[in-house]
């Protein structure tokens, strides 16, 4: 099932009425990871007035105010998430406060601009799970495999020739069963293969993170 997520770690800064708003967008793929950035960013700024953030990864969904006024911070920075469509997205957004008070129409209007700001820093993708796969296959089956590669969207990762050949690829997981069967089907099951694990992918197969 595709989602939509960022691609990478973005940071941008705004500075409205001398306070800094330094936003810092990830992907996560889960609620530890989001933690984790957002600690990582609290230890970067810990000299900073407030360090908010919203995140949603997989079921969880969390957001915090860091001592702003209630609703001022976190819940404008969420409502980027959600407005966006964002999925597995953490966004802190760090403030020095530069003299001015901004008034809590004026820090809405600040946490959101900077997470919005953030956003397009990261870059927006739509992430589907793919899988990665090892084949270990006769020489004579190559051109065939390759074949069945192709017709199921496989990213060749690479191939590894010794006694045997090892060709380590990449589909969607959606596909991962059929390309399966294809390959036990068209090798009378004399091909090996193994999952090596799930990655969330844009639509060129490569990682998003």
């Amino acid at each position: 099932m595709a989602y939509i997520t960022v691609q990478r770690h973005g940071v941008t800064e705004i500075v409205i009425k001398k306070s800094r708003f330094i936003a810092n967008v990830a992907p996560v793929t889960a609620e530890a990871d989001a933690w984790a950035f957002i600690e990582k960013i609290r230890a970067e700024h810990k000299e900073a007035t407030h360090n908010c953030f919203a995140f949603k990864a997989g079921q969880v969904q969390r957001m915090s105010d860091d001592g702003e006024p209630s609703g001022t911070a976190g819940r404008p920075i969420f409502d980027v998430l959600d407005k966006q469509g964002l999925s597995d997205t953490v966004i802190v957004v760090t403030r020095y406060f530069g003299g001015i008070l901004l008034g809590a129409g004026g820090l809405v209007r600040a946490y959101s601009q900077a997470a919005v700001a953030g956003v397009e820093a990261a870059g927006v993708a739509q992430a589907v799970t793919a899988v990665d796969l090892a084949l270990e296959l006769e020489y004579n089956l190559v051109g065939k495999v390759q074949y069945l590669l192709a017709q199921r969207g496989a990213l060749t990762l690479d191939s590894q020739f010794a006694q045997s050949v090892t060709i380590f690829c990449r589909v969607l997981a959606t596909d991962a069963a059929a390309l399966e069967s294809d390959l036990a089907e068209a090798s009378a099951g004399r091909i090996q293969v193994e999952r090596m694990g799930e990655l969330q992918v844009g639509n060129d197969l490569m990682p998003i993170h």
